[in-house]
């Protein structure tokens, strides 16, 4: 991948790999991604990521490791004692975003505090309050709900058709409507919901951020996403004074009456709770039932098969998961001097594990850009693993298996209609557009 009288030293990726990593542009760009990520994993599978900005500029960046290979991303997953979320930023971003998140929280560098960015022991205390309720056997009670939702989604998509674009009127909203009937949150907020979702985790992208300005500078994108998270705390906080007055079975309601250590959660470790549950059970999962679908469209073949044959559904959701891996990384610091994949790694030193690269090493996932719906075994890392795996990994095989059986239900073909497109967006990634025809049943 190096270009030609170009140095490649044991340690410092070529330049245009190192811009590729965290250019939101290049995550749109998919199988010239993938192809950047196959060179690492054989030349440089740790890889020292260095800005190709100046220092002090809004695109600069502090340098890092990117780890590319399957089993050095599954081990640093569950090592958290050696690879913490919370000494610098979890989720990839540049020195003016961090310095931003700072100045606007009073010292923080992350903008929301969540389950993702905690550590030992106050990731596992606040982990275990809805733990169990998103466990299977407890979704089994919100089931029925989920399956009446799928029905009237699809009823929606049939009714546009023969042409629609699946994302905008099934895979985005109908993930929402699950996470929002969770939440407790009502009806007709969802739009409020979906739109601050997209600031978040679209701000990337002119088409999703919802801005009406198109190539915002960095400072204007960290400044939106810094305005939806506002917006959400403010909403999520009026929420929690309803559900402490008057307690419902929602999951709002446990979340607002939680105990840890003898008090209630404090307002902004509430907030990001809540947000965790929201954006990232809503984006994540339309990006996998985007992916599925846009494979099972092109692949006639296929979709005649699992329409045929319900007991391979599983199989297209767990493979959609992996194909899509719409968490596309996480950065992670070093506790302690150590080394991963032969690379000497410092403490304080950050690391991104990328998911992409990981969910496409073809030593865990014979030829992985392939959408194999009966690849097993499938041990795919899209929702993490170890203590910080996904708290929702269940609930989104549960939405996405009861909506596809619904589809299957009511479709009898489905084709492309032109050419998909993905976000530009190197954190939470997916499909923007996906243009289908189809006929029913």
């Amino acid at each position: 991948m190096a270009t030609a009288g170009e140095t490649i030293d044991d340690s410092v990726a070529p330049r245009e790999i190192a811009h590729a990593v965290i250019d939101p542009k290049s995550y749109a760009a998919w199988d010239p991604l993938l192809d950047k990520f196959d060179w690492l994993r054989e030349h440089m599978p740790v890889a020292r990521i260095v800005s190709d900005q100046p220092e002090g500029s809004p695109l600069w960046h502090e340098p890092f490791w990117l780890v590319t290979r399957y089993d050095d991303v599954m081990r640093i997953s569950k090592d958290n004692a050696t690879f913490l979320n919370n000494p610098r930023p979890v989720v990839f971003t540049t020195k003016m975003g961090e310095d931003f998140a700072r100045a606007i929280t009073g010292g923080s560098h992350n903008l929301v505090e969540s389950l993702v960015v905690f550590d030992a022991p106050i990731h596992m205390n606040y982990r275990k309050l809805t733990q169990e309720w998103f466990m299977p056997k407890s979704l089994k009670r919100i089931e029925a709900q989920i399956r009446e939702l799928a029905n009237e989604t699809v009823d929606r998509l049939v009714a546009a058709g023969p042409e629609a674009d699946f994302v905008k009127l099934v895979s985005a909203p109908y993930p929402l409507h699950v996470v929002m009937q969770i939440l407790g949150v009502p009806e007709e907020d969802e739009p409020r919901m979906l739109m601050l979702t997209q600031q978040m985790f679209g701000g990337q992208d002119e088409d999703l951020n919802q801005s009406g300005m198109k190539d915002l500078p960095p400072e204007a994108i960290t400044q939106l996403v810094a305005g939806a998270v506002a917006d959400f705390e403010a909403y999520f906080s009026r929420l929690t004074s309803e559900r402490r007055a008057h307690p419902t079975e929602d999951v709002a309601s446990i979340i607002a009456n939680a105990i840890v250590d003898g008090e209630h959660v404090n307002d902004r470790h509430l907030a990001g709770y809540y947000i965790i549950l929201a954006a990232a059970g809503h984006d994540t999962t339309s990006a996998s039932t985007a992916g599925a679908m846009m494979a099972l469209a092109r692949d006639p073949e296929q979709f005649a098969r699992v329409k045929a044959d319900r007991s391979l559904l599983p199989g297209i959701v767990e493979e959609a998961i992996r194909w899509t891996s719409p968490v596309q990384n996480f950065m992670r610091t070093a506790a302690t001097d150590t080394e991963v994949g032969g690379q000497a790694i410092a403490k304080d030193d950050w690391l991104m594990i990328n998911y992409v690269a990981a969910n496409h090493d073809p030593a865990q996932f014979p030829d992985p850009r392939r959408f194999d719906a009966a690849r097993s075994p499938n041990r795919h890392l899209a929702f993490g693993a170890g203590a910080h795996q996904c708290l929702g990994l269940h609930l989104a095989r549960l939405e996405m298996r009861i909506l596809f059986e619904a589809l299957l239900d009511r479709l009898e073909s489905v084709e492309l209609a032109g050419e998909p497109k993905r976000a530009n967006s190197t954190f939470v990634g997916g499909l923007k557009t996906l243009p289908l025809r189809f006929t029913t049943a």
